[in-house]
C-alpha cells in the first residue's frame, strides 16, 4: 500500500512542476497547436496554445513507478515483467505520438503523420508487445497474459492460438489508442476521464493482488485471481493516474497546453495494455465507455456519410456536436466527466459482483 501511495505522489508532484517548464520551453520553441478551421469557432482562440505535453504525463509516469520501486527496495519485489510490458507499450505509443505531434508543428497544420505511418507505428508497438506478453512465465506458469478472451478473468470457452491473440492485442491496442485519440479535444476531457479510469484499475488490480491465487496474503481463497503481477500493475495505473492529473492541473479549461498525441496514443495503450494484463478487456469496455463512445461516434459518421451523404452529428468526435449545438465548452467537459464516472461506478459494481459470486460458487 505505501509504494502505491508513494508512485501517486511522485508522479503527482513531477507532473504538476514538469509541465509549466514544458510550456515556457515549447511556447519558446514556437511548438504551438494547430486548430481545424471547420471545428467550433470558439476554439480558433486556441491555435498556438503549446502541445506535445503528453511528454509530462510520460516522465511523470515512469519516475513514479520507478521512484516507488525505490522506495520499496528490500520491502518487496522489484519490477516486474507485467508492468514493464505494460509501460513499454504505452512509452512505444507516446514516441508514435511524439512523431505525429511534432510533424503537425513544423509543418503547421492540424494533420502529422499520415494514416498508414501512424497505423503502422501503432502496429508493431502492439504485435511487439502481443508476442512478448505470452512469454515471461512465473513459477506457477502464469503469464502476464493469456491467449483466453476475458471479461474479469478468463472466459476458458474462447482461447486464442499465438498468432489470433498477437492479431487481437494489435486491434485492442489500436482501438483504445484510438479512443483516447478522439476523445482529446476539449480541455481536460481526456486527462480527467483517464484518471477516472486508471483510479478504477488500481482499485482492481489492488484487488486481486488481495485475493491473488498465488503471492497474494490471502492464498489460493475461492474466487482468486490467477493474475501474475497485479500489485505492480496497481502501481503502473496510480502512477499514470497521478501524472494525469498533475497534468489536468494546467490543461483544465482554460488549458495552458494540450497533451497532443503523445499523450493520448501513451494513455489509450496504457488502458489496453492494463485491459489484457489485468484479463478485464471486456470489462474495460465498460470503465472506458467514454472513450467507446467518442469512437463510436466518428465510426457512424464516416459510415453513414459515406453511404447516404448525411450526417448524424453536426461534427464528430460528438463531444464538438453538443458545442455546435450550443453548450459551452465546460459544460460537455463536466457531463462527461460525470459519464464517465458512472462508467467507472458501474465497471467497478460489475467486477466486485463477479467477485461475490465467484467466491461464493467456490
Amino acid at each position: 500500500m505505501k509504494q502505491i501511495l508513494f508512485a501517486g505522489g511522485i508522479s503527482l508532484a513531477v507532473a504538476i512542476l514538469l509541465t509549466p517548464v514544458l510550456i515556457k520551453l515549447f511556447s519558446r520553441q514556437g511548438f504551438g497547436q494547430e486548430i481545424r478551421v471547420e471545428g467550433p469557432q470558439s476554439h480558433q482562440t486556441k491555435r498556438g496554445t503549446p502541445s506535445m505535453g503528453g511528454v509530462a504525463i510520460v516522465v511523470a509516469l515512469w519516475c513514479g513507478y520507478l521512484g516507488a520501486h525505490l522506495v520499496g527496495i528490500g520491502s518487496g519485489p522489484g519490477p516486474s515483467a507485467s508492468g514493464l510490458l505494460v509501460l513499454g507499450l504505452a512509452t512505444a505509443l507516446s514516441f508514435v505520438g511524439f512523431l505525429d505531434d511534432f510533424i503537425k508543428i513544423r509543418k503547421q497544420r492540424n494533420l502529422g503523420l499520415n494514416k498508414t505511418a501512424k497505423s503502422v507505428g501503432q502496429a508493431a508497438a502492439a504485435i511487439l508487445f502481443g508476442i512478448l506478453v505470452l512469454q515471461f512465465r512465473n513459477g506457477a506458469g502464469t503469464g502476464p497474459a493469456s491467449p483466453h478472451l476475458s471479461y474479469v478473468r478468463d472466459i476458458n470457452a474462447i482461447s486464442m492460438v499465438s498468432i489470433v491473440f498477437v492479431l487481437f492485442c494489435w486491434f485492442v491496442v489500436a482501438a483504445w489508442s484510438n479512443a483516447v485519440n478522439f476523445t482529446d479535444g476539449l480541455d481536460g476531457l481526456a486527462a480527467g476521464s483517464m484518471a477516472m479510469v486508471l483510479g478504477s484499475y488500481v482499485l482492481m488490480a489492488f484487488w486481486q493482488y488481495r485475493n491473488a491465487c498465488v503471492g497474494g496474503p490471502k492464498g489460493a481463497a475461492p474466487g482468486c485471481y490467477d493474475v501474475r503481477d497485479p500489485l505492480d500493475l496497481a502501481l503502473v495505473a496510480v502512477a499514470a493516474g497521478g501524472a494525469c492529473l498533475g497534468f489536468l492541473w494546467w490543461n483544465a479549461a482554460p488549458a495552458k497546453i494540450f497533451m497532443g498525441d503523445t499523450g493520448s496514443l501513451m494513455l489509450g495503450g496504457l488502458l489496453a495494455g492494463l485491459s489484457i494484463s489485468t484479463r478485464t478487456e471486456l470489462l474495460a469496455i465498460v470503465i472506458g465507455a467514454l472513450f467507446v463512445a467518442e469512437m463510436v461516434s466518428v465510426v457512424t459518421q464516416i459510415l453513414v456519410f459515406r453511404s447516404t451523404g448525411r450526417r448524424v452529428f453536426r461534427m464528430a468526435p460528438f463531444h464538438h456536436h453538443f458545442e455546435l449545438a450550443g453548450w459551452a465548452e465546460t459544460t460537455v467537459i463536466i457531463r462527461f466527466w460525470l459519464l464517465t464516472a458512472i462508467a467507472c461506478a458501474l465497471g467497478l459494481g460489475l467486477f466486485y459482483s463477479e467477485f461475490l459470486s465467484s467466491a461464493s460458487a467456490g
